[in-house]
Formats: C-alpha cells, structure tokens, sequence
C-alpha cells in the first residue's frame, strides 16, 4: 500500500505540462520587420478593393518569428519529466496575470539572475499587452540591467506601433542617439507605416520630412511608405508633390512605387492621372508585371470600362504573364458589376481549365450575381464546390442572399441546403437565415419542415445571440405564431417569441395572437399575463383579443377575472359589444356578485350601450332587496338621465311583497324628489307595507309628501294609520293627518259642486 501511495506522489509531482516554446534568439545582425509579398501570393483582401501594391523581391528579410526545427515542442514520453518552462516564458505569464507594480519588478528581478540581449528581446516579443512590454522595456533600463540595443528598440517601436501607442514609439525613436544607439530609415518606415494604418497622414509626412532634418537618408523604401499612406486616404495631390520631388532628388522610381501610385489614384478616383502614370512607367523602360495589370484591371472595373480592362488582361496574356487568381477574380467582379454573369462564369470555366483553383473570393464575387440574374442552378453548384472545398467567404450576407433567392425561386430544398452548407462551413447561422425559411416554409404549408427549424432555433437560443446582426423579420415570426396560437401550440409560441422580445421585439401581431391563442385553449391567466406586458410596454391590445379572453373567463367560470378584462378593455379605449355587457353582468349576477354586475352595468350606461339591458331591472331589484339602496338610487339615476326607462311600480311592488320597507320607503321618496311618474297602487302598497311592519311614522312622513304632490284622491285608508299615530302617542302628527283628510274631502265636494253648478 505504501509503495503504491509512492508511485501516485511521483506520479503528480512530475506530472507533465505543455508550455508554448518561444526560441530565445540572438540577434547579432538587422533583421527587418517587414515582409512585401506580390499579389500572385496573397489573395486579394476584399470582393470590392485590391490591397496596396507590394513587391516581394524588395525589402524582403527573414522573419523574426521562425524557429529551428529540432526546437519545435516534442510529445512527451511516458516516465520522463518534462522540458522545463522557459524563462522568458514564465516573465509573460508573470505580466499578463498581474498589474505593473515594484512588487512584480521585485519578482521578476529575484527569478532572473542577468538580463541578456535574447532575453530582453524574448520578453518583449512574448509579452501579450503593449502596456506591459513598454513598462518592461523602461524599467530594465532605468533599473541598470540592460542597455538596449537597435534590434529591442526596433521591437518595442513595432510593439507600440501595432497598438497605436504611436507617441511613446515617436519619443523613443528620437531619444535613441542620446543612449548612443544610431536609427536608420527602417526605423522611420515602420513608424510611418504605423500612423497610416491609424489614419493620421500629417504625422507621418512630418516624420519623413524629419528624416531630412535629422540627418537621415531616404531611399525609394521611404518614400514607398509615404506614397501607400497618404494614397490610402485620397491625397492624392500630395502624393505627385513627393512624387516630382522624389525625382529632383535623383531616386528613381521603381515597378513597385508605379504600382502603389497607380492603385491609390485608381482608388481616388483619378483615372487620367492613373493613365498618364502608367505611361510615363512604360517611357521609362520598366515593363508592367502581373501586380500592374492586376491594378489597372481593377481601375477599369471601377470606371465600368470592361472593354479595357478586357484588352489589358488580353495584353497580359500575350505578354506571358500569367494571370493569377486575382487576375480572374477582378475581371469577373467587373462582370458581375456590369451585369455581364455569363462572362463571369466562362472566365471562371477558364481559370480551372488552366489550373487555377478560385478562392473564397472568386466564389463571393461570382454569387450575388448569379442570384441577381436568377441564375439558381450555377449558385447551387458553386455552393457545393464551396463545401466540398470548404471555403467561406468573408462577407457572409452572401448566404442571406442565396437564401432569399432560392426561396424566390421556389426551390425550398436548395434554400435549406444553404443553412446546411453554412453549417458545415462552421458559419454562425443567425435568426435572419433561420426567419427567411421558416417564412417561405409557412407560405408553401410546409409547417412541419417550419417546426423543426423553429425547434432548432428555440433549443440552441440563437436568437439571444450577442453576435447575432441579422434579426427575423416579422413576416417570419408572426406567420409561424399565428400557425401555433390556432392548432393548440399557444406555449410553444410564447416561449418562441418570449426570447424575440429579450431582443427588443414588440410587435403587437404577435402580442394579440398570444392571447387569443390562450384564450382558446382556455388559459385566460396566461392571456391576461401577455396582456399586463403589453401593458407595461405600451403595445396596443385588439378589441377582439379582449373578447376572446373575456369569454375564456366566462367559460372557465370566472366571472370576476373576466370583469377585470372587460375594465381593462375599457380603458384601452375600446367599446366592448353589447353582448360582452350582458354576459358578463349574468355571469356575475348568477354568481351572487350584484354590485359587481352593478359597476358592469354602470359602465355600460357610460358607454350609451342601450341593447341587452334585459338584466337591468333585476339587478336594481337585488340591490335594493339586499340593502345596497344608496348604489341603487345612484345607478337609478345614472339610467333615467342617459334616457333609459326603470319602471318604479315593479320595484315598489316586490319591495312591499317581499316586505323591504325602507327601500320601498326610499324608492318612493327618490321617485317623488324627482317627480318620476308612480302609480297610485304603488302609492298604496308601500302605505300599507309600512302600515303592517308597524313604521307609522315613515308612513306618515312619506303621505304627507304624496299629500304636497297631489298625489292622494282616496282618504278612506288613512283612518288605520291616524288610529296606530294616536296609539303610539303621536297625537300631533295623528291631528294634522285629520285635518288633512277633512280638507281633503271638502276640497273634493267643492271641486264636485262646481262641477253640477257647470252643468
């Protein structure tokens, strides 16, 4: 057992680890940074811009990053430790994980016994930010350790350079004579270059005119630089100013500077400029090469004179010069551009026949034409060539094209095979490819191919794609929402759409289908959830999607839910059916909920709807019979003012019978208040209601108001109230009430003598 504890403690102490292994290299000579290339070598950059010029039998010089063979890491065997990580290794792990502090000085300084010429350089190459290789580089200088050299200057001014820490590399250069390092035009070419690429052409034409000042010499590789960077932004003014003065200095220009000035007046757009150039190259003896016809070829194309640019890669030809990839793939671009496709594809027959395999650009070039024309056919073939070569394009809005076209074309099994190909290319498909299919697949009813794109989207979550720049149209998203939301898929929908919206979507199709998905399906809480989130934000909600949530409440038997709906309905400015009222006023009455029917009602008489109003007496029956009179009265009066009809008699009546006096009594004030017409018999009724629950003085009180209406022609019932009034001891109110009926009845002959005196 101990033996075996042994051999597993070995086991993970010389356990091994794999290290990148950067050679430590001396550098006893200059080695350039640089390396030119010819076009033949590189394809070109981008479908609508050929790269400046360059040359690769000028300015080339060995790489800076190569490695012996035998150093190249090894596997390691099994029983042996492994090669130590090397020192200059460990110092970048060291600065990348921690910030520049004395403390992390002190560390390297404690793990380093001398600071050499190939360490300091391998530190400085390794390093993974500019920050810390340019703290590194002062500080091993400031500190005593190392004097640096030309080859570490040259590093760290590229360093700073790539990260346009442009100043810092400016200050350094310049500082170099005063720790006894001399600069050269290599030097100052790099710089130059560096402001270029970040766009600041001022700063790189005074640094070449300080080359003069101080002393340095410029050679054709200076003012190469100069003529790429002030070409590439259009200054192409001052670019012939270099250009005359680079001649009264006596350097003659060479194939490589014609080429550079060429592209950037092509890119100016100065064609005649560009025409005399190459005329005053040839005068001068200096034969284009494939890079020159590749440029002036490309200059046609961009003036859409395909005739010349014909006869230039005629000329070419007829040169020996053999046309390179570049070559074809510019004339095709020209021909895709003019509308020319079939050109475009005998010339790509043409460059295979010879040998020469188009590249990714060929193919980009030669697609979107192909799908303009509506040559399908030829695009489906290229594609399968793409994949069988697997080249991908750059610009990847090709597949968007060739998805949309396919589909136009009504070849859905080509268009699909276009995702597939993306796929196997390792291109990110995005929600815009997935929405083009999905839609064109809804369209033919091929809602089953539809699903199972649909689910590949909502498993994956590409639509939550950060990356992701091409969004689905709503054409796309609503046709496969609709489907869902009527064939019993309303859950699916929402968790489809639930990720469109963390997108930012808001379409109020898709909204309102939601809910009447759920309504149906009879899910009114999941309905009205979509509704509060339309809600919160401000997405308009159908009129429609409200009743049929409404109904899903009502059929569910939540007549409460479906009020809320039927308010929020309301105050979204739509005027519900009167239908809508009715059902849910029954649905609540039925449920015993009379005042909440009661507001119903109420909001239906604020809307002027006037069909349906059926239900109408018998809620104002419930209200008053359960002692909720006040509300009634209110609503009573809310209906006689918007025109509509309550007749008082039938309330009176079943108020009496069913023995509700103090309604009844209320009823009867409120209708006399208002002089609403009531008949005598309810007058009567609630009389004789009051008289036999014992209330003489409610009855009293309410007879002597019918008394000041006019209301009362027959005393003869009145005896039984004067008798309980004096009984109860109400002896005054008792005597009024006589004298009342006395003068009644006098009033009454008086009326009948003058009636027989008339006669």
């Amino acid at each position: 057992m101990s033996s075996l504890m042994a051999s597993l403690t070995l086991s993970k102490i010389y356990k091994a680890r794999l290290y990148p292994i950067i050679p430590r290299l001396s550098l006893p000579y200059f080695i350039s940074p640089f390396h030119f290339c010819t076009l033949t070598q590189d394809p070109v950059s981008t479908v609508t811009e050929i790269p400046p010029p360059s040359s690769q039998h000028q300015y080339e010089n060995e790489s800076l990053n190569g490695a012996p063979e035998n150093q190249k890491q090894q596997r390691i065997m099994r029983g042996k430790r492994p090669n130590p990580e090397k020192l200059e290794d460990i110092i970048c792990r060291m600065m990348a994980s921690r910030a520049w502090t004395t403390r992390l000085q002190n560390s390297i300084r404690d793990l380093v016994p001398e600071f050499d010429h190939s360490l300091v350089y391998n530190v400085l190459h390794g390093a993974r930010n500019s920050e810390h290789a340019l703290q590194f580089f002062r500080w091993v200088e400031r500190a005593g350790f190392f004097q640096h050299d030309r080859e570490t200057h040259m590093k760290i001014i590229e360093i700073l350079g790539r990260a346009a820490k442009l100043n810092h590399a400016r200050c350094i250069l310049l500082d170099m004579p005063k720790k006894g390092v001399q600069w050269d035009e290599d030097m100052f070419v790099v710089l130059i270059e560096s402001y270029g690429k970040a766009g600041i052409v001022q700063e790189a034409v005074k640094i070449f005119q300080k080359m003069a000042e101080l002393g340095v010499e410029r050679s054709i590789k200076s003012y190469d630089a100069l003529f790429k960077v002030i070409l590439r932004r259009g200054r192409y003014m001052m670019a012939k100013r270099f250009f005359n003065k680079m001649l009264s200095e006596g350097i003659e220009p060479t194939r490589h500077t014609y080429n550079i000035m060429l592209w950037g007046f092509f890119l100016s757009l100065r064609f005649e400029t560009a025409m005399r150039f190459y005329e005053d190259m040839k005068s001068r003896g200096i034969s284009p090469d494939v890079v020159t016809y590749n440029t002036m070829i490309n200059g046609y194309f961009r003036f859409r004179k395909m005739e010349e640019a014909e006869k230039v890669f005629v000329e070419m030809k007829g040169k020996n010069i053999a046309p390179t990839v570049i070559s074809y793939t510019t004339m095709i671009k020209g021909y895709v551009a003019v509308d020319r496709v079939d050109d475009g594809l005998r010339l790509l027959e043409e460059m295979k026949s010879f040998g020469i395999n188009p590249n990714a650009q060929t193919y980009s070039t030669l697609l979107p034409g192909l799908c303009s024309a509506g040559k399908m056919t030829e695009a489906k073939e290229i594609l399968k060539e793409m994949v069988a070569r697997h080249l991908a394009p750059k610009d990847n809005s090709i597949f968007m094209s060739l998805l949309s076209s396919q589909c136009k074309a009504g070849d859905l099994r080509a268009a699909e095979d276009v995702l597939k190909a993306m796929i196997r290319l390792s291109i990110p498909t995005e929600a815009g490819h997935y929405g083009v299919l999905i839609e064109n697949f809804c369209k033919a009813e091929e809602y089953d191919r539809a699903m199972k794109l649909l689910d590949k989207l909502i498993e994956k979550e590409i639509i939550l794609r950060p990356q992701s720049n091409m969004e689905m149209e709503s054409s796309a998203y609503n046709s496969m929402i609709q489907y869902l939301c009527s064939h019993g898929q309303t859950g699916k929908a929402e968790i489809f759409f639930r990720q469109l919206m963390k997108k930012g979507v808001q379409d109020p199709n898709a909204f309102n289908n939601l809910i009447r998905g759920h309504s149906k399906e009879g899910c009114p809480d999941s309905a009205f959830e979509i509704m509060k989130i339309m809600g919160r934000r401000g997405v308009p909600r159908d009129a429609d999607a409200y009743m049929l949530l409404i109904e899903s409440y009502l059929r569910k038997g939540e007549p409460a839910d479906a009020k809320t709906a039927l308010d929020a309905m309301i105050d979204e400015g739509h005027v519900p059916d009167s239908s809508v009222f009715r059902s849910v006023m029954e649905s609540l009455f039925e449920d015993g909920r009379v005042q909440t029917a009661s507001r119903v009602m109420k909001s239906m008489v604020d809307k002027g709807v006037k069909e349906n109003t059926d239900l109408v007496p018998k809620i104002l029956e419930a209200l008053l019979t359960r002692g909720h009179v006040e509300e009634a009265l209110g609503r009573i009066e809310l209906l006689m003012h918007s025109g509509y009809h309550v007749n008082f008699d039938d309330l009176l009546s079943v108020l009496s019978e069913k023995g509700k006096t103090i309604a009844a009594l209320k009823l009867l004030d409120f209708a006399l208040e208002r002089d609403f017409n009531v008949d005598f018999k309810s007058y009567d009724k609630v009389l004789d209601a009051l008289l036999a629950s014992g209330k003489t003085l409610n009855a009293y009180s309410i007879l002597c108001k019918i008394t000041e209406k006019g209301g009362v022609t027959d005393w003869s019932s009145c005896e039984d109230l004067i008798k309980s009034l004096n009984q109860e001891g109400n002896t005054k109110q008792a005597d009024i009430l006589s004298r009342m009926i006395k003068g009644g009845e006098k009033s009454r002959e008086n009326k009948k003598g003058k009636k027989q005196a008339a006669v």
